[in-house]
């Protein structure tokens, strides 16, 4: 894997909560939280030694051994972490009286050594959590096909969206009606047996090809339905033709299949008569960089697209070719916008291609990449620095937009569940206004 080629972020809690599976035993922990801590390490071992011949680092690293309590090592200041966690698994090894689940022990030592970094964007994924994680980043899963939401709602949980031709759409679930329960299990209905919003979409999630039963309320009327869980194929991109000539194009992330999906919505909208064009990246985190790439060298004209440092000080710039979309544009941005989408926008806006509407983004300037752990998990970590192409960094800052446009909470809550109208969207509205004022 070419760490350049992605751009990752930890994506919001609505659409992707990971769980873990905690098993307790009474045996001893410190083997597997070792384990956990030698994984780490070998892992920048090995890519020390793939790396060597370009940055000349040094691949050699050593696994400190086990302190007991009261004792001490003097490694240096590096392996620090590693002897501190080594007597604290002594201790609790010899002097703690209660059951210890060591998954959740060996999970939460490789999490917090990740949060000790103080990087906002590196983030541990267990590997209970892994699986979920590489659907999320290929916009697929397994499930039935519905967006749920927690908000607003008295009991029960929200659907506020339904995937077209999904099982769920096809069982007849609707946007609006409630899921009560799961497999009879009642959701957040306030009694001690009810599960919450993230345990229920580990219960609706499964197996391809199982079934799943949801006690779900239409309209007041509440019956049973059994749904038999498919590979789902997320709707990345969409479209449709406004008035005036003028396209509305959706990008909802930029993980797999955004590029594909944005460059066959941009033909079916010429195509249809398109003579502008919208793109609407707000609340989108973001995803790997040659998708973006690949969709800023159709729009923009010949000159630098990309560029990176990495963590050996190698820099690297993505290139446009001289073909290009010349066609208005505008970009609506909010704050929720991230990595590459806010890169998206301050790109067509630093060459004049296209407005952006909307408000301060976030300012993420950093890129990251997974590295595989010998137990299935995974660390996702800050690998490099990236700026615009006239070589502006985005950290702290974000993009300012050419027209600011702030919206109301109860505005933005619609906004991410995709239930604000589109004569309600004050952003979207400047950006027809500015695209067919003369």
């Amino acid at each position: 894997m070419d760490p350049n080629n992605e751009y990752q972020f930890p994506q919001p809690q609505e659409t992707w909560t990971p769980t873990r599976v905690q098993i307790v035993k009474q045996t001893r922990i410190w083997p597997i939280v070792l384990a956990a801590v030698i994984a780490v390490i070998m892992t920048f071992a090995v890519c020390a030694a793939l790396f060597s011949g370009r940055s000349g680092g040094s691949t050699g690293q050593t696994v400190p051994g086990i302190v007991k309590p009261g004792q001490t090592q003097n490694n240096s200041n590096k392996t620090a972490w590693a002897n501190k966690l080594a007597q604290i698994q002594a201790y609790i090894d010899s002097y703690y009286i209660g059951e210890t689940d060591e998954e959740k022990l060996a999970d939460a030592a490789a999490a917090g050594m990740i949060d000790g970094l103080g990087d906002e964007w590196s983030y541990y994924i267990s590997a209970d959590e892994y699986e979920s994680y590489l659907e999320n980043a290929t916009n697929s899963y397994v499930g039935i096909g519905v967006t749920i939401s927690a908000e607003n709602v008295e009991k029960g949980i929200e659907i506020v969206d339904v995937t077209p031709d999904s099982p769920a759409y096809n069982a007849g679930l609707e946007i609006g009606d409630l899921i009560l329960a799961v497999e009879g299990v009642p959701v957040l209905d306030g009694s001690e047996e009810a599960i919450d919003i993230n345990e229920t979409k580990n219960r609706v999630r499964g197996k391809e090809g199982t079934s799943v039963t949801l006690t779900v309320s239409h309209a007041g009327v509440t019956r049973d339905v059994t749904i038999t869980r498919a590979k789902i194929k997320t709707v990345n991109v969409t479209w449709e033709l406004l008035d005036n000539g003028l396209a509305y194009i959706r990008i909802r992330n930029f993980e797999r299949r955004a590029a594909d999906e944005t460059l066959a919505a941009i033909g079916e909208a010429r195509k249809a008569g398109a003579t502008a064009l919208i793109f609407d990246v707000r609340n989108n985190p973001g995803g790997y960089k040659d998708e973006l790439v690949e969709i800023l060298d159709y729009l923009l004209p010949a000159g630098p697209l990309f560029r990176s440092v990495d963590y050996s000080g190698k820099e690297s710039v993505d290139m446009s070719d001289d073909e290009y979309l010349d066609m208005p544009m505008a970009v609506l941005v909010n704050y929720n916008s991230y990595s590459a989408a806010e890169f998206f926008a301050a790109a067509l806006q630093e060459y004049g291609a296209a407005v952006v509407v909307g408000e301060q983004t976030y300012g993420k300037g950093r890129f990251q990449t997974v590295f595989n752990l010998s137990d299935g998990s995974a660390i996702n970590i800050s690998i490099g620095q990236y700026t615009t192409p006239k070589g502006v960094s985005l950290v702290g800052k974000g993009i300012t937009p050419d027209h600011v446009v702030e919206l109301t909470d109860e505005q933005k809550a619609d906004l991410y569940y995709s239930r604000l109208e589109q004569a309600d969207d004050d952003q979207l509205q400047k950006a027809i206004e500015v695209l067919t004022t003369p």
